[in-house]
């Protein structure tokens, strides 16, 4: 078993890498770009949309609304790209918000933003993949009927190809990443070509639909308000842009450099995207609404709603089906190639948290492919989990994004102010020059105004969306903080309780009493009494628990015919269990004496089959489970090899490859890549 899941893990995954192969795994930026930069990218595919979705319920005349509040989702936008780009040049080494925050505000404001960001993340999956699946119901009515067993098997094979590694998921990713910018950009040319140039007057086949909507209930402060949730409904926009200074670390050198060029880039195409469907949607009378059953006035039978994406290629390609299935196409890709955002600021920010004892310390290793398996598995996990939770709907996951994203955009920005101040100060005491303040002070400025924007946002965040599901988001986050608390004092205890301290010097045991555990006589119990013997204990006896007697009195006699100078000792159990007796002996032999150690010997079969772990080992295992947790007491277990595990083993060996320097050595065959025979090696 253990064979066919190694070599079903090779054939997913391919070989291991080398740890002295992680250089060669860090980005170009033409590969960085589709990598850290898929989630903002796609966003506008969905963001736009949903701010036409909210402003639907205050009827058509509110979309007139829809472009101002598309210019301040852009300033916005543009504001938070360039922060971010002073936060690469001063915290390169990836740890991203959580690194800003925690070095200038102190661990908790740190632990705020790990836990906001670990969130976002794994909604970051969840909306993008639903998202794709709504644009690939467009095209495949399969799809949209089953949207959640579309969704499991996106994350799964985002999974897949995460595991390879990142340069290679980084490859397969780039081209859809490019040809959606690619789709996007040219849909916005020809459309505003044949609109503003041409003259045409392009209509969207939603375009003479009516939308219901109740006299006078949107005015005033109403009114305000909705437009405030359309707002930020359109900062989804904003999402993803935090990876890119999470994953400085993967870009090649000059790392800063790379990532805040990256940064531009994405901020640049983003804007043009998001502010050019916004542009076309007006243009060609595009109607969407929240809940089509009941706001489309004179929606013909049998009418379903498509996405504004997907409304948009429809209506500008119109007599041109390659180009609408292009653009519907390289759409759903980009949004299921979108998740792989989070598919690498996921698993380095939890590498980083591990390292720093807030997660398991499984999470900062990487695997053998040189990425964070563990943390790539986890993120899809947690992701499937919210899928199936909120049946893969866009809508219903909607209000619990951005939350998490703003309270770090906000505390990262107040940490760079913090950092700016200090560095300031520490230029007074040096004798900066001019030109180096100035300097400091652009960089001030720059995250100040990002701090108004990001902060603004996040308390009308807060407002329009709390009882939205917003909650959901912001308990989650309070849960992962106590969570990750709770796992730093567990570690900090752990390590105060082994520290070596003055008080509390290494001892040598005062007498170790060794047991033989003996359930027949053969040869895994005489290879276990030899050991046994080797260690040299004070006391050395054997010791077999009675739970049939007559078996009990024939090992008894074969133990006295064959002589042994060793005693064994018979344990009685009236109800037949062997563990319970064997700790109650264990515990009698020890005594009160702290230095005591007494040690038990467990003979143990290795097998070679899984399906023979089952028939074997069983009473050994439990023996084990239960002594470990006896103070002074040391298990050993003395292993017998069955002819089974021969077989595994040469498997094992033909699959092994050469370490440097084991062919010149002789461990390897040169030729055929195997361990040498005897003669071979010269023995």
């Amino acid at each position: 078993m253990s064979k066919f899941a190694t070599a079903a893990k090779r054939l997913l995954l391919g070989r291991p890498f080398r740890s002295d192969r992680l250089s060669h795994t860090l980005l170009p930026k033409r590969i960085a770009l589709p990598i850290f930069a898929s989630d903002a990218l796609s966003s506008v595919a969905y963001a736009p949309e949903e701010i036409f979705l909210t402003l639907s319920v205050a009827g058509l005349t509110s979309f007139t609304m829809s472009p101002w509040i598309g210019l301040v989702v852009a300033i916005v936008m543009l504001a938070v790209i360039a922060s971010y780009r002073q936060n690469v040049h001063a915290y390169p080494s990836g740890g991203g918000d959580y690194e800003v925050a925690t070095v200038n505000l102190g661990k908790s404001a740190g632990l705020t933003v790990a836990s906001a960001l670990l969130v976002d993340y794994v909604l970051t999956v969840a909306v993008s993949i639903s998202s794709a699946a709504a644009n690939v119901g467009a095209l495949i009515p399969y799809v949209a009927e089953h949207k959640v067993l579309f969704c499991v098997g996106a994350i799964v094979l985002l999974t897949a190809m995460n595991l390879r590694g990142l340069r290679e998921s980084g490859t397969a990713f780039a081209i859809p990443t490019y040809a959606f910018m690619f789709a996007m950009l040219v849909m916005l040319i020809v459309g505003f070509y044949r609109i503003v140039v041409a003259g045409e007057d392009l209509r969207a086949d939603s375009a003479g639909l009516e939308l219901i909507t109740e006299p006078d209930s949107f005015t005033g402060f109403a009114m305000i308000f909705l437009v405030l949730r359309a707002f930020t409904q359109g900062c989804a926009a904003l999402t993803g842009v935090e990876a890119i200074s999470n994953g400085v670390p993967a870009f090649r050198k000059p790392k800063s450099k790379n990532a805040a060029t990256t940064l531009l880039l994405l901020g640049l195409l983003s804007v043009t995207m998001f502010l050019g469907m916004i542009l076309l949607a007006r243009s060609t009378g595009v109607v969407l609404a929240e809940h089509p059953a009941t706001q489309l006035l004179n929606a013909p039978p049998g009418y379903v709603q498509d996405t504004l994406m997907v409304q948009l290629a429809h209506t500008i390609f119109d007599g041109f089906p390659v180009g609408f299935f292009f653009v519907t196409t390289v759409t759903a890709l980009i949004l299921v190639l979108a998740a792989n955002t989070a598919f690498n600021g996921f698993p380095v920010l939890g590498s980083i948290l591990a390292q720093d004892r807030y997660l398991p310390r499984q999470l900062h290793t990487r695997g053998d492919r040189l990425a964070f398996s563990n943390g790539i598995v986890f993120l899809a996990a947690f992701a499937i989990v919210l899928v199936f939770a909120f049946e893969a709907e866009v809508t219903k996951l909607i209000p619990l994004y951005t939350v998490g994203v703003f309270v770090s955009f906000t505390l990262s920005q107040t940490g760079m102010l913090r950092h700016w101040k200090r560095k300031l100060a520490q230029g007074e005491q040096t004798g900066l020059d001019a030109a180096g303040r100035r300097r400091i002070r652009r960089s001030q400025a720059i995250n100040a105004f990002g701090l108004v924007m990001t902060a603004s946002v996040l308390v009308i965040v807060l407002i329009t969306k709390f009882s939205k599901g917003a909650w959901i988001a912001i308990a989650a986050m309070v849960a992962i903080f106590l969570l990750m608390s709770a796992i730093r004092k567990h570690y900090d205890r752990v390590a105060d309780e082994l520290r070596e301290t003055e008080n509390k010097p290494p001892m040598l045991p005062s007498r170790n009493h060794a047991i033989v555990l003996v359930s027949k006589l053969h040869l895994p119990t005489l290879r276990a009494l030899a050991y046994a013997k080797a260690v040299r204990p004070d006391v050395l006896e054997a010791v077999t628990v009675n739970v049939d007697d007559a078996e009990t009195r024939k090992l008894v006699a074969d133990w006295d015919k064959h002589k042994f100078k060793v005693p064994l000792k018979v344990v009685e159990s009236p109800y037949r269990e062997i563990t319970k007796p064997v700790l109650d002996y264990v515990r009698r032999v020890r005594g009160d004496n702290p230095r005591n150690v007494v040690t038990v010997f467990i003979p143990e079969y290795v097998v070679g089959r899984w399906w023979e772990q089952v028939l074997h080992n069983q009473s050994a295992l439990r023996l084990k489970g239960r002594l470990l947790f006896q103070p002074g007491v040391m298990v050993t277990s003395v292993p017998w090899q069955l002819v089974s595990s021969e077989r595994a083993k040469d498997l094992s060996d033909r699959g092994a490859r050469p370490a440097a320097g084991d062919v010149r050595r002789g461990i390897f065959d040169d030729v055929q890549g195997q361990a040498p025979t005897t003669k071979e090696s010269g023995k």
